[in-house]
């Protein structure tokens, strides 16, 4: 797959609620998961696919999803693309509006790293 067709998949899939199988379509086995900090006392950084995989599990155990909105993708040269993400969500019984910048990147086909930015 290109970049551009990733990128459209994995906005298409989170706009539709197929994250958990994009995945395993669009990741790579040694990808790297990187928060802007550490929420849950495990670090910033999350490596390996099974392990992005325990991160969605753990926020659709642990939030209300209310409201989303997904813009994007915004492509980056060969390698990177952009999404942002805007959440009206309850979590731990507190309701708040979150929104967050993600960049991927790609490598021979597959997303190999994200990271996100929070909102300020």
């Amino acid at each position: 797959m290109t970049l551009s067709e990733i990128a459209a998949a994995l906005v298409e899939g989170c706009r539709t609620g197929q994250t958990m199988e994009n995945l395993g379509k669009l990741y790579a086995d040694h990808a790297v998961s990187v928060e802007a900090e550490d929420n849950d006392g495990n670090g910033r950084e999350t490596v390996g696919l099974d392990g992005i995989r325990g991160k969605h599990t753990w926020w659709d155990e642990n939030t209300t999803m209310h409201s989303a909105s997904v813009d994007g993708p915004f492509l980056h040269g060969p390698d990177r693309f952009a999404v942002t993400f805007s959440m009206d969500v309850t979590m731990f019984g507190e309701r708040s509006q979150m929104s967050e910048v993600a960049i991927y990147t790609v490598e021979d086909g597959k997303i190999v790293r994200e990271e996100f930015f929070y909102g300020g």
